[in-house]
């Protein structure tokens, strides 16, 4: 690999550095960014390419900047105790380069540069632009170099030209770009070395012949030697995957028929049968790891650090830890007692499996997505084996929230949903998760004390939520409400 194909542009200094006041202002208002609420500190180069030359008509400027930001321990604790996960996050920019914008790009607008190289020229978010975001599907469907970027694509899957880009508004942590009602462009915004789950299990479900994940049709990284050695980090930026025009997702459907006081047990039934054919075929593409004692006590030490961290983070989580911590305890203990030989095996999971990740399409048929797991998590921890019980908790939980989302609120809807959604992936695998309940009680713990830090840093109008979940499992010691 030549270091001209692995290294930043030599003008990427200058050019990042007449961006740097336009970003440093940009940058924190997006919804995707890390580090809301304080300043940016550094932005650094990490590779700058040019898909059009801002001589061009209309540029188009493919960025990674690294950025850093001053440390607040109350808030850079992540969820597993660490402290400096996200001092220097690095975001992937798509930015257009005009001389003058057009009235329909005027919400996209970044800023007006006036120094350095591109001084005159007025800078924006090129996802908003048709015409630049129609050049990147027709990159994207050539596989090749264009300098640190390395595109791909399935050979047997036909990407049409010609196919009409709309940004979509509604994502947070990403951004996607539907093409055409036909196939939808995922953009990975805060990357870092590795291969994205996001891409790397849909193929693999993919070549499983797994119909309940929409299969990738075409993605592309960087390759970005590092300052050490001579190999190079791959860093995932993006997927095309088919567009379910139509679908509404699980979070709504689950919403609109919990308001008209309507039955969603049926739903939530074969939305476990979809979970567990999905593990199913994970198990069977990737290898899993039978868990002994060592293994299992290493997972409840994990779970109780991270509530550590949490209750640290949040006061009102405090009052509960000691009791949250016995399941915890519990799932140590019985690891050492040998468990159960079906529950102490781990795979490769959804990581963080939730009503709004499955999509309903016009014909009734369930689709699962997104699976890049907790954002807030370090990747290595986002592809290691987990158990199954981690997905089902999610799911648990989710239930939960659509209820404390309605009003009346209707605990006993939320009950009977969890029954036969765990109902519904014995159908398929065999085995009920309520039949494993220190292991089941453990990681819906685990995912409550992780809600209740999100909450509190992002939507804090929502923390009574998770809240209640918390009070719940330190009260009962049990997951009884899911029978």
């Amino acid at each position: 690999m030549s270091e001209a194909a692995t290294r930043p542009h030599a003008n990427s200094g200058a050019l990042l550095a007449s961006l740097d006041p336009l970003l440093r202002a940009w940058l924190p208002r997006q919804r995707w960014f890390a580090g809301k609420g304080r300043p940016i500190s550094v932005l650094e180069p990490v590779s700058v390419t040019e898909l059009l030359p801002p001589s061009s008509p209309t540029g188009l400027l493919h960025l990674l900047v690294r950025a850093r930001r001053p440390m607040v321990p109350a808030q850079d604790t992540a969820a597993d105790g660490r402290t400096a996960e996200r001092a220097a996050d690095c975001y992937q920019l798509l930015i257009g380069v005009r001389r003058a914008l057009a009235p329909h790009l005027a919400p996209a607008l970044i800023g007006h540069v006036t120094t350095g190289p591109l001084a005159g020229y007025t800078v924006y978010e090129a996802l908003h632009d048709p015409h630049l975001m129609t050049l990147l599907l027709e990159r994207l469907r050539m596989p090749g170099r264009h300098g640190v970027l390395r595109f791909e694509r399935d050979p047997h899957t036909d990407i049409p030209s010609g196919l009409t880009p709309r940004v979509l508004t509604a994502e947070q942590s990403n951004s996607s770009v539907v093409y055409g009602d036909t196939f939808i462009l995922k953009l990975f915004r805060r990357v870092m070395p590795g291969v994205n789950p996001d891409l790397e299990l849909p193929l693999h479900l993919a070549r499983r012949g797994c119909a309940r994940v929409p299969a990738p049709a075409a993605w592309f990284h960087a390759d970005l030697a590092t300052e050490t050695t001579a190999t190079a980090d791959t860093y995932g930026l993006g997927v095309v995957q088919p567009y379910l025009a139509g679908a509404e997702d699980g979070w709504e459907l689950a919403l609109r028929m919990l308001g008209k006081g309507e039955d969603f047990t049926g739903e939530a039934r074969t939305l476990g049968r979809a979970t567990a054919e999905v593990h199913r075929d994970l198990a069977a593409a990737l290898p899993t790891v039978s868990l002994g004692r060592a293994q299992v006590e290493l997972i409840a030490d994990g779970m109780a650090e991270r509530l550590g961290a949490a209750a640290q983070a949040v006061p009102a989580l405090r009052p509960f830890a000691p009791a949250l911590l016995t399941a915890y305890e519990a799932l140590a203990d019985l690891g050492g007692e040998g468990g159960s030989p079906t529950a102490w095996t781990a795979q490769r999971v959804h990581g963080d499996l939730h009503l709004g990740q499955f999509l309903r399409s016009p014909d009734g048929t369930w689709s699962l997505i997104d699976f890049e797991g907790e954002p807030a998590r370090p990747l290595t921890e986002r592809r290691m084996p987990q158990p199954t019980a981690r997905d089902v908790a999610g799911m648990l939980r989710s239930f939960d929230y659509a209820v404390s989302s309605a009003e009346p609120r209707t605990p006993e809807w939320a009950a009977d949903c969890r029954a036969a959604y765990c109902a519904g992936y014995a159908d398929v695998s065999g085995r009920d998760p309520r039949m494993d309940p220190v292991l089941l009680r453990a990681h819906e713990t685990d995912k409550a004390v992780y809600e209740v830090l999100y909450e509190a840093r992002h939507r804090p109008d929502w923390l009574p939520v998770p809240l209640a979940a918390v009070r719940r499992l330190a009260r009962n010691g049990s997951t009884d409400d899911a029978h």
